[in-house]
């Protein structure tokens, strides 16, 4: 019997088709190019003589080639992970606490789940979030206070390390009715004379501001704020003012016709996420977990993503 060329990337590649949909997310996924991906596939088609799913349809369907080798997939992986994880805490102990810092309000949308996963490969870890609003998050990682903190930029004066997250678009929010709905996109000039409604944060922590609005030198004529998403698209859909939110956490209100998005920008206006913690936390085992899960979960169910 010849020896087999069957390697974990290969299945693990074949999960993210199947769990994804496509071959460019997949690729993405997986932090490949489509090239490659393309070439592990072919790899694999090559070996054993068969397609392993139909390249016109979308999503794949699998022959039943591919379907066999999705079961050993999904038989192996979770068996080699699981291993893995069992060698970490023999190594370093079967305790720990992962306390998390949030500067974002809508960071709860996908935290959540992604919390859930980790906690049933890691139930030893014991989970927390920090309460309450903290102007300076990383402040806390440094204190001890949090292990990890989520921030939307890198400050390369910080002595922490930054694990990429995933980046995406903020749009502008109006009434259904609202004039500015008939632009194609907004600029800094079309917030002057609008009332801005936001999260009751550092102006430096609103991306708005921060990109556009502070280098146009524009100041909205009024400014309101809000804890809850929900009390501000209430208000948008009212008419109150404006608001500027990531579309992923929009999309069922946009879906529902409740307010109408337009993008910031002919470009777009793009937020970022990263997770940043001290080396000596970076260093555990269950944080490199913890950031892979966080990143697969958003993909997978955050629309209009892309990791970093």
């Amino acid at each position: 019997m010849q020896q087999s060329i069957l390697e974990i990337r290969h299945l693990r590649t074949l999960i993210a088709l199947r769990d994804t949909g496509s071959l460019v997310r997949a690729a993405q996924l997986l932090n490949l190019t489509q090239s490659a991906l393309s070439h592990q596939i072919k790899l694999l088609e090559d070996r054993y003589g068969a397609q392993l799913f139909e390249r016109k349809s979308v999503p794949p369907q699998f022959s039943t080639t591919g379907l066999r080798l999705l079961q050993l997939a999904d038989t192996a992986l979770p068996l080699i992970e699981e291993a893995e994880r069992d060698v970490a805490r023999l190594a370093l102990g079967r305790s720990g606490q992962l306390r998390i810092v949030v500067e974002c309000h809508t960071c709860f949308d996908w935290l959540m789940p992604a919390m859930d996963a980790f906690r049933q490969r890691w139930p030893e870890i014991e989970l927390d979030i920090v309460s309450g609003f903290h102007p300076d998050p990383i402040a806390l990682v440094m204190q001890n206070r949090a292990e990890v903190a989520i921030v939307s930029e890198q400050d390369p004066g910080e002595t922490v390390d930054y694990h990429a997250l995933f980046r995406f678009e903020i749009v502008a929010l109006l009434a259904n009715e609202h004039p500015l709905v008939a632009k194609a996109y907004l600029t800094a000039r079309h917030f002057a004379d609008q009332t801005l409604i936001t999260y009751p944060v550092p102006d430096e922590m609103l991306d708005i501001v921060r990109q556009v609005l502070g280098p146009a030198g524009v100041e909205p004529v009024h400014r309101r704020t809000t804890e809850l998403t929900v009390a501000m698209l209430q208000l948008v859909a009212s008419g109150r003012g404006v608001a500027t939110l990531p579309l992923w956490a929009v999309q069922n209100y946009l879906d529902r016709g409740y307010v109408t998005a337009r993008r910031v920008g002919s470009k777009g206006l793009t937020g970022r996420l990263y997770m940043a913690c001290t080396q000596g936390t970076s260093a555990q085992p269950w944080l490199a977990d913890f950031v892979r899960i966080t990143r697969e979960s958003c993909f997978k169910s955050l629309p209009g993503i892309e990791l970093l």
